[in-house]
């Protein structure tokens, strides 16, 4: 089976990083990198809608299209799904945000540090929420050997996941030169074997390794994937906590766990 990776963005609909990863025989992951919003490319493309920012809900409904057409349950968002609870005894962050280190932290409703950070958040959220109406579901459980039944949506982090793997992150997109995509690349390969049908550019490959644990959900492979945070929950009319998922680092045989 399939699973969906999205390295999020809403400024550009070109920013966006969009991967299907599936195993394929032999163990190698096969990553079939999906345009969205560039002509010619994307069958859903629209010149007069796709020249501005992206909107949560047409993403939504693309990505949703997307997995229906392919019979994918496991979808994967590099982006925050919710706020803090207001009991979980940190001041700024989700207990996932914490675990993790993230450069970014989502509070309160609305809050969030560095506050340049709010709309992509709240981008997030809404694009969560939005696959929700369409029958999504966020993980709500921590254990890995559970069996989606159902449609999940599931929070990725790709500087940790590069991390978890014993892999020098991917620089952020401003700093990257090509010479750092290609040694990334190659590293990942050589942790992951996997193929691609296009070369992968920096939100393509941040896609990817953030894919890898929602591949180890899929197969139930409670070797493969680190579950960190809170259930994600309904509190004073919003979406709190919620888990964010990274790979575990290869095993001594060279497979992911």
């Amino acid at each position: 089976m399939a699973v969906l990776s999205v390295d999020l963005a809403y400024r550009r609909w070109s920013d966006l990083g969009i991967v299907i990863l599936e195993r394929a025989p032999g163990g190698t992951i096969a990553c079939e990198i999906v345009p969205m919003g560039l002509p010619g490319l994307d069958l859903l493309y629209d010149a007069e809608r796709d020249r501005g920012p992206v909107d949560a809900e047409v993403l939504a409904g693309r990505l949703n299209h997307l997995c229906g057409m392919r019979d994918i349950r496991v979808m994967l968002l590099d982006g925050p799904q919710a706020w803090k609870s207001r009991t979980n005894g940190l001041e700024h962050a989700r207990v996932s945000e914490r675990v993790l280190n993230t450069a970014a932290k989502t509070g309160l409703p609305g809050m969030v540090k560095p506050i340049t950070y709010r709309p992509f958040a709240e981008f997030c959220v809404d694009v969560y929420d939005a696959l929700c109406r369409r029958g999504w579901r966020r993980l709500a459980t921590s254990e890995r050997a559970a069996v989606p039944r159902e449609r999940v949506l599931v929070e990725s982090y790709p500087h940790a996941a590069w991390k978890a793997l014993g892999l020098k992150p991917l620089p952020a997109k401003q700093r990257a030169r090509v010479s750092d995509l290609a040694a990334a690349y190659g590293a990942l390969r050589a942790v992951a074997p996997f193929t691609t049908n296009r070369p992968p550019n920096h939100d393509q490959l941040q896609a990817i390794v953030g894919g890898l644990p929602g591949l180890a959900l899929e197969e139930c492979d409670v070797t493969g994937v680190r579950i960190v945070g809170n259930p994600p929950h309904r509190e004073e009319g919003h979406w709190r906590e919620g888990f964010i998922v990274v790979p575990l680092p290869p095993r001594p045989n060279g497979g992911l766990g």
